[in-house]
């Protein structure tokens, strides 16, 4: 491993989650219900991104991935801290475990200001994964992990081989453009990636009892989506490598970022903010985010219209670069 990419995992890995996105929805409205939202906010755990009127609306902002944590503060908030009951609500994204536990972490710091622990109490409630079972949190982005594994080697390889092989040059006669060749290349591979799409599922459904609270329809739409964004970089990688083991080398050095990355493996929110400019740039941080919303949160695709913009973009702005510097020649 090279000295700078040692360097870029060294500070981007970090379980330490800090600046979740946040919510209040502060149905007290009083002076000490705002001092503890200040006091959470300055714990540098939750960042303030939104605000909420109701219960609804911070379920809302959670289906959609706009905030991972939301705070509740009830309208006898004042009550409740007198008579030494539960007076704040943390209402966590459960999709993601690492968000659990720092929400955990969160309620048990002590506040500054007018309120503490002491006088009343903080409940979390996880949604999406209740029960903090890994295999929810996994399977979703495995299938992720898989179809950037294999979708850019297979297509590197493809085109590598067939320059190895000489068939090249049965294209150089034909009216074949380098557009249609490349495409022609990817679709088989499409296929490919939905097969192995069904099986993970299929297995995580069956022998994981992952859920999935959000249409199929939309859970292959995302795998097609990353499908797309993987073969236009195997192609592009095609355009570089000269031989099919340069081949496998460049698409192992694009696949550990991206796993590591992505959120896949450790949690985006804990990445210094350089690391995460880097992550957004790879396809499978948008996937994980998609497939996750879909499966756990149960949102469709037009509530992660973000996430699927990027990857539609990646798609266009690689796929344009790979045909641009391939050349149907054999020099």
């Amino acid at each position: 491993m090279s000295p700078g990419r040692l360097l870029l995992f060294g500070f981007a890995i970090n379980p330490d989650v800090r600046g979740l996105p946040a919510a209040v929805a502060d149905l007290s409205g009083t002076a000490d219900s705002r001092a503890v939202a200040r006091d959470l906010f300055a714990t540098g755990v939750v960042r303030e991104v939104a605000s909420a009127r109701s219960a609804q609306e911070l379920r809302t902002l959670l289906d959609r991935g706009e905030i991972r944590i939301g705070v509740l503060i009830p309208p006898d908030f004042a009550r409740r801290r007198i008579d030494g009951r539960e007076a704040l609500q943390i209402v966590v994204d459960g999709s993601d475990t690492s968000v659990q536990a720092a929400a955990r972490q969160l309620a048990a710091l002590p506040l500054d200001g007018a309120w503490r622990p002491g006088g009343g109490a903080i409940s979390v409630l996880p949604l999406y994964n209740p029960d903090r079972r890994a295999a929810v949190n996994i399977v979703p982005g495995l299938i992720g992990v898989i179809l950037t594994m294999t979708m850019v080697m297979f297509t590197a390889m493809a085109i590598v081989r067939e320059r190895e092989r000489g068939n090249l040059e049965l294209l150089i006669t034909t009216p074949v453009t380098s557009a249609e060749l490349m495409i022609g290349k990817v679709l088989p591979y499409v296929a490919v990636g939905l097969v192995q799409t069904t099986v993970v599922v299929a297995l995580g459904v069956a022998v994981f009892a992952v859920p999935i609270r959000g249409a199929l329809h939309a859970v292959y739409a995302a795998a097609v989506l990353l499908i797309l964004a993987n073969l236009a970089l195997g192609l592009l990688v095609s355009t570089r490598a000269k031989t099919q083991f340069q081949a496998m080398q460049i698409t192992f050095f694009l696949f550990l970022p991206s796993i590591l990355l992505s959120g896949f493996m450790f949690p985006f929110d804990g990445m210094p903010r350089a690391a995460q400019w880097i992550a957004e740039i790879l396809p499978l941080t948008h996937f994980v985010r998609l497939i996750r919303g879909v499966m756990l949160r149960g949102a469709d695709l037009g509530q992660l219209w973000p996430d699927v913009l990027a990857l539609v973009a990646f798609t266009a702005a690689t796929m344009t670069l790979a045909i641009a510097r391939f050349r149907k020649r054999l020099d």
